[in-house]
């Protein structure tokens, strides 16, 4: 099982969002920034995804500051092909960050990509 934890001022429409995929293997929690940082350092969970206004700042700051810029991704105000999804995940990023306005865009993506992981 996949454990994925949402972050931010959309992280209760992010879990929604993806739970409302029901795809198989994933595990959806709503939790916090310091909260997150600590299950992912210690292998509680796989992945993060973090939302705020802009996408590019606050949905991340604490997790970058924990766990370092390598594992950290922000697309900002961009929305990323399935591609570059893939590429990210295939890099070793586990953190994501992204504007609360794309998350019926962006979380979905995130999500599938995640999924075909296994």
């Amino acid at each position: 099982m996949t454990k994925i934890l949402t972050g931010g001022v959309g992280k209760t429409e992010v879990a929604h969002t993806v739970s409302g995929l029901a795809l198989d293997g994933l595990e959806i929690t709503v939790s916090n920034d310091m909260d997150a940082a600590m299950k992912l350092r210690a292998g509680q969970a796989d992945y993060y995804l973090g939302t705020c206004h802009t996408g590019a700042g606050a949905s991340l700051g604490i997790l970058v500051g924990l766990l370092g810029r390598p594992l950290c991704h922000t697309f900002g105000r961009h929305v990323p092909a399935e591609d570059e999804v893939t590429a990210l995940l295939a890099d070793g990023k586990k953190v994501f960050g992204f504007a609360i306005d794309q998350i019926d865009v962006i979380a979905p993506l995130m999500a599938r990509a995640i999924a075909a992981r296994g």
